[in-house]
C-alpha cells in the first residue's frame, strides 16, 4: 500500500485548484478470456478528463494504480509516463485555464475484489466482472481525481467479448463497431461510478408511477439463475421506490435500476447509482428463514435510500461519512417496517444491527459519528459499526427528538437545496433546526461529536403498599447525552404473560432524571427504561427486573421489548457483570419459546460466543454439551419444516462435538437417519459437513466428495473452509502459509481459509502461529491491498489463546511498533480489547462456580 494513500490536506487543495467538467473512459476487456502470458492480466484503458483551473497554482497530480502506463498527454502535451508516474500518481504541471488530460494505461485485473474484479466460475468456465470502488479503488480502473467532492458526468465506452453483455451506470448499448457506449451520467463521485460485463443472467422490469418509468434489471451468474428470485428482489424494490417517492418529493435521478448480485464481493451492496452492486449470497442456493429475506430487503432498502443520501447529495470528505451511511441504515429499516412485508424490521434493527454498534462505541478506536478522518486509510477503516448502526441508531433518536414530519421535511429540503453538489454536517443541521425548530447544534455536540455510549438504569422507590412513590433515570457515560427515552413498566397478568401495563416518556438530561406520569404505579415486575428502543444506550436492570428475566424472559409477549431484553442481557454478560453460564442458560430455557427468527439467530451466535470467549475455560466442554443439547432438544421439538427447525439444526451443527451427536450429523448426510420435515439441501449438508471436518471425522477425500455434489462456486468456497478447518498441524500450516506467505488466493478463498483454520477445538494446536502472526503483520500490511490486510490482521489474531501471556504478548507489539501505519495499529488494538474483554468476563464467570 505504500504511495497509495491521499490524505484530506492534500484532497483539500485539489479541490480549491480545479473542478472537472467530465470524463470519458474506454475500456477494453476483451483480455478478462482465454489465456495470458502476463505476470499479472491487464486489460487497456483510456481516459480523458476536461477539467478547469479555479486556483491559483500550476501543478496537481491525477490518481492511478496500474501496472504500467502506455501514454500521458495534457493540452496536446506528450508527458513521459517514466517521469510523471509513479505507480499511484501522475504528476501534471503546467496548468492552463482549461485542461484536457489523455492517459492510456494497462490496469489489472482484481482478485482482492478492489477495483475490476475477474471471477472465472469453477462451474462453467465463464468469466465475470465488474468493479467496486468506495473508498477510492476507481483510480485501478481509470486515471481520475480519487475525491468525492470533485464531482463530474462520465461516459463509458467498453470492448468486451461479443458473448457478454456490458452495464454501467448509464444506459447502454453496443454499436456497430462491437463497443458498448453508455449514457452520459449526471454529475457524480468517482466512487460510485461502476462497471459489471460478462455473461450474466438478467431479468427485466419496470417501475411506474404517474409520468415516471424507471426500467429495472437484476441479474446474477448463469450458475446461480434456477434459485434467482428476481420477482422478490423487483417487489422490495418497487415498494422502496413508492416509499422514497412519497416521502422525499425529488423523483429518482439517475435513470435506469440496475441490481447486480455479483461472486467474491467483500461487502454487503455498493449504491453505484443505476448500477447497484450486492454480494451474491443474497441469491439463496437452499432454504433459509424470513430474517434471511428481511435482511435482503433491507439491503436493497438501504442502497436505494443512498440514490439520494449519498449520491445526489454527497459528503465533501469521508469525515462525514455518516451523511449517508448512517441515513441509508436508518431508512432501510424505516422503510423496511413501512412499507414492506417485514414489518417487525424495528425488532431486527434493536437487537442485531445495534449489536454491531455497542460493540465499535466499546473499542479503544471509537470515534465520534462525525469522525476524523485524515486519509484513505482511516475513511477505509471507518465504514464500521459506528458509522453505520450507531448512526442509524442516533437519527431515530432524532426522529423522537424533532418529530417524523420535521425529519422527513428536512430531507426533502436538503435534496433540493444541494442537488448533485456536496456537503458538510452544517449544512444539513441548519436545515433540520429549520423544519424542527429545535436547537440542533447543541444536539448534534452530545451525539454526533462524542464518541462512547451511555448507560441507562431505573432507580425506584416505593411505599409501604408497593406502589412507586419515585422513578428515575440514572444514566453513566463519559458525556452525558439528551435522550427522548419512554419507560415501559410490565408485570405478570393471570395467564402468566409479561405485559406492558404503563408507559412514559420523558427527556433524560444529566445523571438522574425522574420521569413523571410513573409515581402511584403498582410495582411492576420489569422496568425497560428505553422501552420501545427510541435511543441509543446500554439499559440496565434493578435486581427485581433481572430477577424476573431470569425466570420469565420469555413470558414478554411484545417482540421489540423481548428483543431489548435479550440484548441487555447480552451486553451485561459482554460487561463482565453476568457470568457467561447464566446467560446460557436464559437461552436454554427461553430460546425455543422465541417467535422471531432474526431474534433467535442473533442469540444463538451470542450463546456460541459467550461459551468460546466468556466462559471460564474450564467450564467451556460442560457449556458446550449443555449448548448441544439443548439445540437438538429444541431441533426434535420444532415444528417439522418450519424455520425454526431449520435454525435449530444450524445450531446444533455448530455446537456438536459429542461423538453420538458427530454420528447423527453423519447419519443425517447419508441418509441413514431422518428428523422428520428437516430438508437436508446441500447448504445444509454443508454446515452438517462442517464439524466433523473440524473434529477429524471427514477427511480430504469425503470433502471432495462433497465438492463432486456440489462443484460451483460456493460448493469450491465451503470445500476451502472444512479442508483448513481439519484438525492436523500439517493443514495448518499449509492454510497459513496460502494466506500470508502467498497472494495466490483470491479474497472470498482467503475469507474462506481463515474461518477454517480459526477453530475453537483446536486452541492447542494453533498455539505456535501466535508468535508467527505478530512477526508477519506489519510485512502483511505493507505488501498487500487494504482490504486483504484487514482480512488477515483480524481473522488470525489469536483471540483462541485467551490468557495473559497473549495480551502480553499484544502489548509488547504495540509498544514496539508505535510508528506502524495507523490504520494496522487501530486493527490490533481493537483485537487486544476484545482479548481484554474476555479475559475479564471469564473471571466473572469463574466467579460464578
Amino acid at each position: 500500500m505504500p504511495g497509495e494513500n491521499l490524505s484530506r490536506d492534500e484532497a483539500h487543495e485539489r479541490a480549491a485548484l480545479l473542478s472537472v467538467d467530465g470524463y470519458e473512459v474506454a475500456l477494453d476487456l476483451r483480455s478478462a478470456v482465454g489465456a495470458s502470458d502476463e505476470a499479472v492480466r491487464t486489460f487497456r484503458s483510456v481516459t480523458t478528463i476536461r477539467f478547469r483551473r479555479t486556483g491559483t497554482g500550476t501543478s496537481t497530480f491525477a490518481d492511478l494504480i496500474a501496472p504500467s502506463v502506455n501514454a500521458v498527454t495534457l493540452n496536446g502535451r506528450s508527458l513521459d509516463p517514466a517521469e510523471v508516474f509513479d505507480g499511484a500518481r501522475i504528476a501534471l504541471d503546467g496548468l492552463a485555464d482549461e485542461n484536457t488530460l489523455v492517459v492510456d494505461a494497462q490496469c489489472a485485473y482484481s482478485r482482492t475484489g478492489e477495483g475490476m474484479h475477474r471471477f472465472v466460475d469453477p462451474e462453467d468456465g465463464e468469466v465475470y466482472l465488474y468493479t467496486q470502488y468506495e473508498p477510492a479503488d476507481a483510480r485501478r480502473v481509470y486515471a481520475n481525481f480519487e475525491q468525492p467532492d470533485l464531482k463530474a458526468p462520465y461516459r463509458f465506452s467498453v470492448t468486451a467479448p461479443e458473448e457478454w453483455t456490458v452495464w454501467s451506470n448509464g444506459a447502454g448499448e453496443r454499436d456497430a463497431d462491437g463497443v458498448w457506449r453508455f449514457a452520459e451520467t449526471a454529475p457524480i463521485s468517482t466512487y460510485i461510478t461502476c462497471v459489471v460485463a460478462g455473461p450474466y443472467h438478467y431479468v427485466t422490469d419496470t417501475y411506474r408511477r404517474g409520468d415516471l418509468e424507471i426500467p429495472l434489471g437484476a441479474m446474477c451468474r448463469k450458475g446461480l439463475a434456477k434459485h434467482f428470485d428476481a420477482d422478490d428482489v423487483f417487489l422490495v424494490t418497487k415498494q422502496g421506490f413508492d416509499f422514497f417517492h412519497d416521502n422525499f418529493d425529488f423523483p429518482y435521478p439517475f435513470g435506469k435500476y440496475d441490481q447486480a448480485f455479483v461472486p467474491e464481493y467483500n461487502l454487503g451492496a455498493m449504491e453505484n447509482p443505476g448500477m447497484v452492486t450486492f454480494r451474491e449470497e443474497y441469491v439463496f442456493r437452499g432454504k433459509v428463514t424470513q430474517a434471511s429475506y428481511e435482511a435482503r430487503a433491507n439491503v436493497i432498502l438501504h442502497e436505494m435510500a443512498h440514490m439520494w443520501f449519498g449520491d445526489l447529495v454527497t459528503m465533501v470528505w469521508w469525515d462525514d461519512l455518516w451523511l449517508k451511511e448512517s441515513f441509508a441504515d436508518f431508512m432501510g429499516s424505516f422503510v423496511n417496517a413501512e412499507a414492506t412485508r417485514f414489518t417487525n424490521s424495528w425488532v431486527t434493527f434493536a437487537n442485531n444491527r445495534k449489536s454491531w454498534a455497542y460493540r465499535a462505541d466499546q473499542l479503544p478506536s471509537t470515534h465520534p459519528i462525525t469522525a476524523d478522518i485524515r486519509d484513505l486509510e482511516d475513511a477505509k477503516l471507518n465504514f464500521d459499526g459506528i458509522t453505520y448502526a450507531k448512526g442509524a441508531s442516533v437519527l431515530k433518536q432524532l426522529v423522537a427528538y424533532a418529530g417524523r414530519d420535521a425529519f422527513l421535511e428536512g430531507a426533502r429540503r436538503y435534496f433540493k437545496r444541494h442537488a448533485y453538489g456536496n456537503t458538510r454536517l452544517g449544512d444539513l443541521l441548519a436545515i433540520l433546526e429549520e423544519t424542527s425548530g429545535r436547537d440542533m447544534k447543541g444536539w448534534a455536540k452530545s451525539w454526533l461529536q462524542t464518541s462512547g455510549v451511555n448507560v441507562l438504569a431505573p432507580d425506584v422507590t416505593y411505599d409501604a403498599e408497593g406502589r412507586i412513590t419515585e422513578l428515575a433515570v440514572l444514566q453513566e457515560g463519559d458525556e452525558l447525552r439528551p435522550h427522548r427515552t419512554a419507560v415501559g413498566l410490565y408485570r405478570l397478568d393471570a395467564d402468566g404473560a409479561l405485559v406492558r401495563y404503563a408507559r412514559a416518556e420523558a427527556d433524560v438530561t444529566g445523571v438522574r432524571t425522574v420521569v413523571d406520569g410513573l409515581a402511584g404505579e403498582e410495582r411492576p415486575d420489569l422496568v425497560l427504561v428505553n422501552d420501545d428502543d427510541l435511543t441509543y444506550c446500554k439499559m440496565r436492570f434493578d435486581e427485581g427486573s433481572l430477577a424476573t428475566l431470569r425466570e420469565h424472559l420469555g413470558d414478554v409477549t411484545d417482540p421489540l421489548a423481548r428483543a431489548l431484553c435479550w440484548s441487555a442481557l447480552w451486553n451485561l454478560t459482554r460487561d463482565g457483570l453476568v457470568p457467561a453460564r447464566d446467560f446460557v442458560a436464559v437461552v436454554l430455557a427461553f430460546a425455543g419459546h422465541e417467535t422471531e427468527i432474526g431474534v433467535l439467530q442473533m442469540v444463538h451466535a451470542w450463546t456460541k460466543s459467550a461459551v468460546t470467549l466468556y466462559a471460564a475455560p474450564e467450564w467451556r466442554e460442560e457449556g458446550g454439551r449443555l449448548l448441544a443439547e439443548g439445540g437438538l432438544r429444541e431441533l426434535r421439538a420444532a415444528e417439522p419444516g418450519s424455520e425454526h427447525q431449520l435454525t435449530w439444526a444450524r445450531f446444533f451443527a455448530a455446537t456438536a462435538s459429542a461423538d453420538a451427536d458427530l454420528q447423527l450429523l453423519e447419519g443425517l448426510l447419508d441418509g441413514t437417519a431422518r428428523i422428520d420435515g428437516l430438508d437436508v439441501d446441500q447448504e445444509l449438508r454443508w454446515a452438517l459437513l462442517s464439524p466433523l471436518a473440524a473434529h477429524g471425522r471427514a477427511d480430504e477425500a469425503r470433502i471432495g466428495e462433497e465438492l463432486a455434489r456440489d462443484d460451483t462456486a460456493t460448493g469450491k468456497r465451503h470445500q476451502v473452509r472444512l479442508l483448513a478447518s481439519r484438525p492436523s498441524a500439517a493443514v495448518k500450516a499449509q492454510a497459513w502459509a496460502q494466506v500470508v506467505e502467498s497472494d495466490a488466493l483470491s479474497n472470498a478463498l482467503v475469507e474462506a481459509t481463515i474461518v477454517g483454520f480459526a477453530q475453537p477445538s483446536q486452541r492447542e494446536l494453533i498455539a505456535p502461529y501466535a508468535e508467527k502472526y505478530f512477526a508477519a503483520i506489519e510485512r502483511l500490511w505493507a505488501e498487500r491491498s487494504i482490504q486483504i490486510g484487514m482480512d488477515v490482521v483480524r481473522g488470525l489474531f489469536p483471540g483462541l489463546q485467551d490468557d495473559a501471556a497473549t495480551l502480553a504478548a499484544t502489548d509488547a507489539w504495540l509498544s514496539a511498533h508505535e510508528s506502524a501505519a495507523p490504520a494496522l495499529r487501530r486493527l490490533v488494538l481493537e483485537a487486544r480489547d476484545d482479548l481484554a474483554r474476555a479475559l475479564r468476563a471469564q473471571e466473572c464467570d469463574r466467579a460464578a462456580e
